[in-house]
């Protein structure tokens, strides 16, 4: 126990300054998220800007890969959270998926965990033999998925981000990145809330429509 704390605290005061602005920039995204401010994406956009350099270092080529489809993705969220109505209503509402979504969903996840397993593979076995294919790819299937469903505003996107911080946390922490390690504990802990948060706010819009 003493030997893990002392490798924990080892880490921590390795940490770059780098990974301390883009974690940081992380929570404060994520904490925004929770509250449905369009906040989430400015602030989402320090942290995945800075995460495509640190995790190609790394040779977390899915989690490069990730962190600039978040870039993108952030994007076209902002521009969704900000759309209004004639009445100057927001037009995206929080909703749970339909059953046809969620077929989509699992499809997609599917098809791009086989698309970055097979592209990180043979990255392995040509110049980066510390990839870890199967985990870097389980955690950036499940962030490209929740990203997508994000910047629609859908519940679901929080069972993603629980995957993603939950397989994420082992993979940094053996990577040697012990300050986004402790980021991926924070988010995880603030998806669980984040997902009842939506959850009640899901509930709230289905009741109006009914009335």
């Amino acid at each position: 126990m003493n030997q893990f704390i002392t490798s924990f605290w080892e880490g921590l005061t390795q940490t770059s300054l780098l990974e301390y602005i883009a974690v940081i920039a992380g929570i404060v995204s994520v904490w925004f998220s929770q509250r449905e401010q369009v906040w989430v994406y400015p602030t989402g956009l320090i942290n995945t800007s800075l995460f495509i350099y640190i995790c190609w270092e790394g040779q977390l080529f899915g989690e490069a890969s990730v962190n600039l489809y978040y870039t993108i993705m952030s994007l076209y969220g902002w521009w969704l959270w900000t759309r209004k109505n004639e009445q100057a209503e927001t037009v995206w509402k929080i909703q749970f998926s339909t059953q046809k979504e969620w077929v989509m969903q699992l499809l997609f996840f599917g098809v791009t965990y086989g698309l970055l397993f097979s592209a990180i593979s043979w990255l392995q076995s040509s110049f980066a033999p510390d990839a870890i294919p199967w985990a870097d790819a389980l955690a950036s299937a499940s962030a490209y998925t929740g990203m997508w469903l994000m910047a629609r505003k859908k519940v679901e996107s929080w069972y993603w981000w629980i995957l993603t911080n939950i397989t994420s946390i082992p993979l940094f922490y053996i990577k040697g990145y012990v300050f986004t390690t402790v980021q991926f504990m924070v988010l995880l802990l603030m998806a669980l809330y984040g997902w009842k948060a939506w959850q009640k706010k899901a509930l709230i819009q289905e009741e109006s429509k009914t009335e």
